[in-house]
């Protein structure tokens, strides 16, 4: 059987949901001999998508087949693909939200971050997702981190990170009504998300993590005048994060801290909501940011943008940031195979 052990990581890949351009930028991303050397690659899907995607985007790449995870032979630096359609039949809805393309979606990756829990894979990566589709198929949750938390049982802090680069950032509160924030902050869940990405970059092999804390209104609260959960709440949560070893900054005002990340002075930045982080990363390099699967006890990474039905189909998906999940993905399983 072949593992993660080996010189090389192996990663579980995933095309996506086909009604976007997941199997276009895959098939981009394979056709890349550089990356084909950096792991062994297994891909989960259905052969005619991936063939679909290689003529969007007019490319051709060496592919082997296997049955199996275990029937893969990794030792010619070429892409293995495990045919798997799951339970869709007839042809996949093009461009559009559908409970085909999102069933499709969750079935290929119940298959790879089984691989990856059990130590087969060190990494998963999987092309974009569209959380309509997942919602028309039945999940349950508002988004797949909370999906893969539940498939792996894990019952600890997650948080999804996003990442640029050298810099990256986490949130205290993610997919909910920006009204609700301010009474869902506390001192614990900002120690928790500092500590979070503190322990994630850690394991990406940043030796002395760098973490800058947001504040949470106009001008970091101005003292109080524009409200105070700076004093009663992000300060003493930084604090408490102190206090059990995680070192971090702050709070910062958020329109202002990101010119100082992204001039090298810290590797992370903790945010109280989700476009405080996402509206700044996507400024600085949409083409490049990765979203990252935080907290959870198996590394898994993703492009930061969307399905792009507007574009499917066009062979004009930027594979950029694809690739930086990828190698993103490479990097995590390299670094959790040499703590091991």
């Amino acid at each position: 059987m072949t593992t993660q052990t080996a010189a090389k990581p192996i990663i579980a890949m995933v095309l996506g949901d086909p009604a976007g351009i997941g199997p276009e930028l895959i098939a981009k991303l394979l056709a890349q001999p550089e990356v084909r050397g950096e792991a062994g690659i297994f891909v989960i899907g259905d052969r005619d998508e991936l063939e679909r995607g290689s003529r969007i985007a007019g490319v051709e790449f060496p592919l082997s087949t296997a049955a199996s995870f275990d029937a893969a032979d990794f030792s010619r630096n070429v892409p293995v693909l495990m045919q798997f359609r799951g339970s869709v039949r007839g042809q996949f809805p093009r461009a559009v939200v559908s409970a085909e393309g999102g069933r499709y979606s969750l079935e290929t990756l119940e298959i790879a971050i089984e691989l990856a829990r059990s130590g087969k894979a060190g990494a998963v990566c999987f092309a974009p997702l569209n959380k309509g589709s997942l919602h028309a198929a039945g999940i349950a949750h508002n988004d797949e981190l909370h999906w893969f938390a539940e498939k792996l049982g894990y019952r600890g802090p997650f948080c999804e990170f996003n990442v640029l680069g050298a810099l990256w950032t986490s949130r205290v509160t993610s997919h909910m009504p920006l009204k609700d924030v301010s009474s869902l902050l506390t001192p614990e869940k900002v120690a928790a998300a500092i500590g979070l990405i503190h322990d994630a970059l850690l394991r990406a092999g940043v030796a002395t993590p760098r973490i800058a804390v947001c504040g949470f209104n106009p001008h970091n609260g101005d003292n109080g005048a524009f409200g105070r959960e700076e004093i009663d709440v992000i300060a003493p949560g930084i604090a408490l994060a102190r206090s059990r070893g995680n070192a971090a900054d702050g709070p910062y005002p958020a329109d202002t801290i990101f010119l100082k990340a992204r001039a090298g002075a810290y590797d992370a930045v903790v945010t109280m909501y989700h476009d405080q982080g996402q509206i700044a990363l996507k400024l600085m390099g949409f083409d490049r940011g990765v979203t990252v699967q935080g907290g959870l006890p198996i590394a898994i990474t993703t492009p930061a943008h969307g399905t792009a039905f507007d574009i499917e189909g066009q062979g004009k998906a930027d594979v950029g940031a694809m690739k930086e999940a990828f190698l993103l993905a490479c990097r995590m399983a390299r670094s959790r195979r040499d703590a091991a």
